[in-house]
């Protein structure tokens, strides 16, 4: 059996690295400026502003439902994953 603990800090870590490839996709779509990069300034303080606010509704709800901390961290960082995927497959477009 694996250290739910070290799961956790090993996705959290992936988690890291593709957050930075969507950055540097986004940092440049936003040197570029114009109207694309208006867009894509405000879509991404909605994005962050939702993320947050579903992240806390998640760890909020299981930790109600009795469920441990690995389960509510690694529930929280798959949410995150799955929004950066999201990004950086729309921003290599």
């Amino acid at each position: 059996m694996t250290n739910p603990w070290l799961t956790l800090g090993f996705n959290m870590w992936r988690l890291g690295l593709e957050a930075q490839a969507v950055m540097a996709l986004r940092l440049t779509r936003l040197a570029a400026g114009g109207v694309l990069a208006e867009r894509e300034a405000a879509r991404m303080m909605s994005e962050k502003s939702l993320a947050a606010f579903q992240a806390g509704l998640t760890a909020a709800t299981m930790a109600a439902t009795g469920r441990g901390t690995p389960a509510i961290g690694r529930a929280v960082v798959r949410g995150y994953r799955k929004r950066v995927r999201t990004n950086r497959r729309r921003l290599s477009r």
